[in-house]
C-alpha cells in the first residue's frame, strides 16, 4: 500500500497524478482533522441558536424557503442522496472514481464545509481499502456541484447503492462490509457537503490534461522527426525569429525543436537543399505548438487552483461562526479550461495529420508514393493517413464548445449553468483520438526516413533514440501488413509517457505547469 500525505489547498499536480495512477493511503495532518471538528463544531452551535440555514435546516434548490424540522434533520440529509441519485450512462472509470474520491476528501478536509471527521474517516478508508462507488458518468451540467455523480459517491458512504471491491461489483453495504468498513449515518449539512462541489468535471479535466501534455511532447518529437524526414529547413526554429514576437509557449517550444534537432547530420547532408520554404505543417510548429502549450499551462493552472479549492454551499466559516449561502459550485472555470484542453488536443491532431498527408504524397516528399518501396502491389500508409483524417474530423465535431451552452433547471432556480463535466468527460476520447493521430505520424517519418538513400546517416542523438524505440517494437514496413496493431502500440507508448521517458530526451521538452 502507498501512503501519500496531502496537505489540503496546496496539493500538487504530481500528486494528484500519483492518486490517479494507483490506489493510496491518505493521510492529513492532526491540525486538519482538529479544523475539520472546528468546522463540525460550528454547524452545531448554529442549530443550537435555531437559525436557518439553507440546506442545513432547509430543502433544496427551489425548495429553500422550505424549514425543516430538527428532527427530521438527519432524514433530510439522507433524502438528497438517494433522491439526487438520478444519474445515467456508463460507470466512470475507476481510476477516475479515486481522483474524485480524493478530491472531494481533500476540500471538506480544508474545514469550511461543517462535516463530521467520522464521515471523512470513512472516505478515506474507502481509499485505502478500494471501495470504489459506482458512478454514473452521466447527469451532470456542471452547477450547483456535480450533484448526480457525487450523490452516487456519497450514497455508498451510507451503504446505498453499488460499489466496486476487490474487481467485483458489490451492492454497497456488502462492499463496505467485506472491506471492514461500516456506513455512517449522515448529520445535517453533511450530506449536501459531499454532493455539492466541482470534484467530477475537474477530475475529468485534470485526466484530460494530463492525457493532453503527454499528446503534446509526443507530437512535438513526431514533429521534429517529420522535418528531418523531409530534410527540412531549421531556421524557422532560430531563437531571434520567437523572441520578437514574444510569445512564452512559441520561445519554449521552439528552444526546445532547436534542442530536438541539434546536431542531426540529415541536416548537414542536405544543406544545399533547393526548396525555399517548408509547408506551415513544418515551418509553422513553434507557432502551433507554443500556443497549444500556452493553452494546456493555463489549464494547468486554473485546474490546480479548483482541484484545491472548496466548492460545496453552503460554507461555513468557524472563526465569524456564520454560514454563507454562495455559488462556488458553478464550474464555469473548469468549463472554460475544457475548452482550452479540447481546443488543443485538435489542433495538435489536425498540424500532425497534415505532416502524415506530406509523407506520403510523392509529389511533397520526393519519396515512393504512400511511404512504401514498391508502391501498386502495396498501399502502404495510404488508409492510415485516412484514418488519421478521420479521428480529426472526429475531434473537431467533439470540439464544439460546451460551455457555451447552458441550460436551465430546478425550475429555474439554477438558470445558468456551466455544462463542464461532459466538456470535460470528452478530453480523454478525444486525446486517444490525438494520440492515434500522432502514432500515425511517428511511425510515418520513421519510414520516411528508412526509405532515404541517405537512410544510414543518422539524426540527431534524441531522435535516433526515439526512432530505435518505434523500431524495437515495430519493423519498417517493406510489404502491407497488419497496420492497427503497429498503431495501436505506438499509441500506448505515446499514452504512457513511454516516448518522452527517454533518457536522451530529459530536459528537452517544455514542461507543462512552469510559469
Amino acid at each position: 500500500m502507498n501512503n501519500i500525505t496531502l496537505q489540503p489547498g496546496s496539493i500538487s499536480h504530481e500528486q494528484w497524478q500519483e492518486i490517479l495512477d494507483k490506489k493510496q493511503q491518505i493521510n492529513f495532518a492532526d491540525q486538519d482533522w482538529q479544523n475539520v471538528q472546528v468546522s463540525a463544531q460550528t454547524i452545531a452551535d448554529i442549530l443550537a441558536k435555531g437559525e436557518t440555514v439553507y440546506g442545513v435546516n432547509t430543502g433544496f434548490g427551489k425548495l429553500a424557503n422550505t424549514r425543516i424540522k430538527d428532527e427530521d434533520l438527519q432524514d433530510l440529509q439522507k433524502r438528497i442522496v438517494l433522491s439526487h441519485c438520478a444519474g445515467v450512462g456508463e460507470a466512470i472509470p475507476q481510476e477516475i472514481t479515486r481522483l474524485i474520491m480524493a478530491m472531494k476528501l481533500a476540500s471538506l478536509m480544508r474545514g469550511f464545509s461543517g462535516v463530521q471527521p467520522v464521515t471523512l474517516r470513512l472516505l478515506s478508508d474507502m481509499l485505502a481499502k478500494g471501495v470504489y462507488p459506482v458512478i454514473p458518468s452521466q447527469g451532470s451540467v456542471g452547477a450547483s456541484g456535480d450533484l448526480a455523480p457525487l450523490s452516487h459517491l456519497a450514497a455508498v458512504m451510507i451503504g446505498e447503492g453499488e460499489a466496486m471491491y476487490a474487481g467485483e461489483k458489490l451492492l454497497a453495504i456488502e462492499a463496505l462490509s467485506k472491506a471492514g468498513l461500516q456506513p455512517v449515518v449522515l448529520q445535517a449539512k453533511e450530506g449536501l457537503a459531499l454532493l455539492n462541489g466541482t470534484q467530477v468535471s475537474t477530475a475529468y479535466a485534470l485526466y484530460g490534461l494530463y492525457q493532453a501534455r503527454s499528446v503534446f511532447h509526443s507530437a512535438m518529437l513526431a514533429g521534429a522527426l517529420s522535418v528531418e524526414a523531409m530534410r527540412g529547413s531549421h531556421s524557422p526554429f532560430d531563437a531571434r525569429v520567437h523572441e520578437i514576437r514574444g510569445q512564452i509557449g512559441q520561445i519554449k517550444t521552439a528552444h526546445s525543436y532547436r534542442k530536438l534537432l541539434s546536431g542531426s547530420y540529415i541536416a548537414k547532408s542536405h544543406i544545399d537543399c533547393h526548396k525555399v520554404q517548408d509547408p506551415y505543417c513544418l515551418r509553422c510548429q513553434p507557432q502551433v505548438m507554443g500556443a497549444v502549450y500556452d493553452s494546456l499551462n493555463h489549464a494547468g493552472a486554473v485546474l490546480a487552483r479548483e482541484a484545491n479549492g472548496v466548492t460545496d454551499n453552503p460554507l461555513i466559516f468557524p472563526e465569524d461562526a456564520e454560514a454563507v449561502s454562495a455559488g462556488n459550485f458553478h464550474a464555469e472555470p473548469v468549463g472554460f479550461v475544457a475548452e482550452n484542453i479540447a481546443i488543443s488536443l485538435c489542433e495538435t491532431g489536425s498540424i500532425s495529420e497534415r505532416r502524415t498527408a506530406m509523407l506520403v504524397d510523392p509529389a511533397l516528399s520526393e519519396l515512393p508514393a504512400f511511404l512504401t518501396p514498391d508502391p501498386g502491389i502495396n498501399s502502404g500508409f495510404m488508409i492510415a493517413q485516412v484514418t488519421a483524417a478521420a479521428l480529426v474530423s472526429e475531434n473537431k465535431q467533439m470540439a464544439f464548445p460546451a460551455v457555451v451552452d447552458s441550460i436551465p433547471t430546478s425550475a429555474n432556480q439554477e438558470d445558468h449553468v456551466s455544462m463542464a463535466t461532459h466538456g470535460a468527460r470528452r478530453l480523454g476520447k478525444m486525446a486517444q483520438n490525438s494520440a492515434h493521430v500522432v502514432a500515425i505520424e511517428l511511425l510515418s517519418a520513421c519510414q520516411a526516413l528508412d526509405l532515404h538513400k541517405e537512410s544510414h546517416i543518422v539524426s540527431s542523438a534524441p531522435l535516433q533514440a526515439v526512432r530505435n524505440a518505434i523500431r524495437a517494437k515495430v519493423p519498417m514496413l517493406s510489404d502491407d501488413r497488419l497496420m492497427a496493431p503497429d498503431i495501436t502500440c505506438v499509441q500506448k507508448m505515446i499514452l504512457s509517457g513511454e516516448l518522452t521517458s527517454l533518457p536522451e530526451l530529459q530536459g528537452l521538452l517544455p514542461i507543462i505547469g512552469e510559469s
